[in-house]
């Protein structure tokens, strides 16, 4: 006979009883604003193409709600009309329109994911990026908007919606208010993904006037208002969604102390019972150094050996002196605050001066840092090479010819670089924060176990400690071997991670079942 138990904070998702049989196939809907191939811009929209991808794998319909931005090639995605013409109030009182006409169009892909895309041209067709308009809080919440008129004059309706951070915040809103006594939409649950706490809006969340505050509860008022500009999306898919998830366990905790809350952990320390983290995945078809075109010498976790000629092909690249005996230390990231810059650019030359190390970065960012790095090099000119601009092809080298990559983030939700350069037995070094330390293992005093190097603390001496410990088992050929190969056949594919979302939509769609019934003990399974 089965046994209950109340249902704890973060308790493993596969233990949750399921709204049916596990097998059941669902309907979903993901409101996304970018979205791999056709939009890429963040990890964002590797998340919600991976993820989607993987789930229609395991026979669930899911579908794909997203702007038609100018920029996307129709020739290379034929799109088909399915709405044309479709009318998406603004809620604007007085003088100004009243509604914005868009239109629907369609492209499936070969995976077998039906994408939708809202057509308009004001706001999506005539921009030459997907972020950084003054607008943008006008453009997504058209698009969170859209959604739901689409799906009330459309023959197929999901069992659950899906919003990814604060650009769709306003999706769970727009469900428990605006059409919370739609006929067309009665009974669709929703759950709302953090990807990074510290974008809540087009606005410094951490200086808000008691004039500006937004408490998350009031009407979000109309399209055109210079309030919308200020209104927290973040906060308010928190609040309106059945379920919230981080995109990594550790961060789901982290994000409750003042910390790393961001001036939510309150709220969602309120919220908890529905918080749970899932920890991202990886693509291990697209990211395969047996089979990447990117790649100068394919290889795999047998053949390890053949990793030194695209050690020499990196340091060609970058114009650095060729030599397998070198360190080669990579870096692939945003150069923000975030990622650790300060105490990586305080630790690196004490390391690079005594060391034969080298030093490679690749990125864009805030020019504070890409000036630290440019100093760096012009002092290290034979040990540092950089690429200080966003690139999509030099990443692969990296991960392919680096002995190690460092990610000394301050915070970190998820991370995927971490995942790519083990999937090409580029070891890393992390701080122990988030994704980060949710997939990294530290490399023990025994050289048998661990995929990386973790430290914990955020100061530059810890990074260097790291640093120093990578660099003198790099000196051991035995222990590095075997390094590289627990680093490659780590497994993080989709296939968990999507296991656990078809568990966490189950849960949602259950609470929101129940909901009409009053409060209610929600069970669990003991494995």
């Amino acid at each position: 006979m089965l046994e209950t138990k109340t249902t704890t904070f973060l308790e493993p998702l596969t233990k949750l009883i399921p709204l049916s049989h596990p097998g059941a196939s669902l309907r979903v809907m993901m409101v996304l604003p970018e979205v791999f191939p056709y939009a890429s811009v963040g990890g964002v929209s590797r998340v919600g193409a991976y993820l989607a991808r993987e789930l229609v794998k395991m026979e669930h319909d899911v579908r794909i709600f997203m702007p038609k931005y100018g920029f996307i090639d129709e020739e290379k995605y034929p799109l088909e009309m399915v709405v044309e013409g479709l009318k998406v109030y603004t809620d604007t009182e007085g003088d100004g329109p009243k509604e914005i006409v868009c239109n629907v169009k369609t492209h499936m892909s070969e995976d077998g994911v039906r994408t939708y895309f809202l057509e308009n041209m004001e706001y999506y067709e005539q921009r030459a990026n997907v972020y950084g308009y003054s607008d943008d809080p006008i453009r997504f919440t058209l698009l969170s908007r859209a959604v739901f008129e689409f799906l009330r004059h459309f023959e197929w309706k999901p069992q659950i919606i899906h919003a990814h951070d604060w650009q769709t915040g306003a999706v769970p809103n727009f469900l428990r208010t605006t059409y919370k006594k739609s006929a067309d939409l009665s009974g669709i649950a929703s759950i709302f993904t953090i990807h990074n706490l510290f974008y809540q809006g087009m606005f410094d969340h951490r200086q808000v006037s008691e004039l500006d505050f937004d408490d998350g509860k009031s009407r979000i008022g109309s399209l055109f208002s210079d309030q919308l500009k200020k209104k927290n999306f973040m906060k308010r898919g928190i609040i309106y969604a059945d379920a919230v998830n981080t995109v990594s366990e550790s961060y789901a905790r982290e994000i409750l102390t003042p910390e790393y809350g961001e001036g939510l952990d309150r709220l969602l320390l309120e919220v908890r019972s529905k918080l749970f983290g899932i920890t991202n995945g990886l693509d291990y078809e697209d990211y395969d150094p047996e089979t990447d075109p990117l790649v100068p010498k394919p290889y795999n976790f047998h053949t390890i050996g053949r990793r030194v000629i695209n050690k020499r092909a990196l340091q060609k690249e970058f114009g650095l002196p060729e030599g397998e005996q070198h360190f080669v230390i990579g870096m692939v990231s945003r150069l923000t605050e975030q990622k650790g810059l300060d105490i990586l650019l305080e630790a690196l030359p004490s390391f690079l001066s005594e060391l034969d190390a080298q030093f490679i970065v690749v990125g864009g960012g805030d020019e504070k840092y890409v000036g630290g790095l440019r100093a760096l090099q012009k002092r290290f000119p034979k040990q540092v090479g950089s690429h200080l601009m966003l690139n999509f092809t030099l990443p692969r080298l990296v991960y392919a010819g680096a002995d190690v990559l460092t990610i000394p983030s301050r915070f970190e939700p998820a991370g995927l670089t971490q995942l790519e350069a083990m999937r090409y037995g580029c070891a890393p070094i992390v701080r122990k924060t988030g994704g980060l330390a949710d997939s990294v293992t530290d490399l023990d005093i025994s050289g048998e176990t661990g995929t990386g190097f973790v430290f914990g603390e955020y100061t530059p001496w810890a990074l260097y400690g790291s640093l120093v410990r990578a660099y003198e088992n790099f000196h051991h050929p035995k222990v590095w071997a075997g390094l590289v190969k627990r680093a490659m056949q780590a497994d993080f594919s989709w296939k968990a991670a999507a296991r656990h979302y078809a568990d966490l939509y189950r849960r949602a769609i259950q609470m929101k079942e129940k909901e009409a019934k009053g409060p209610v003990r929600l069970a669990s399974l003991e494995e």
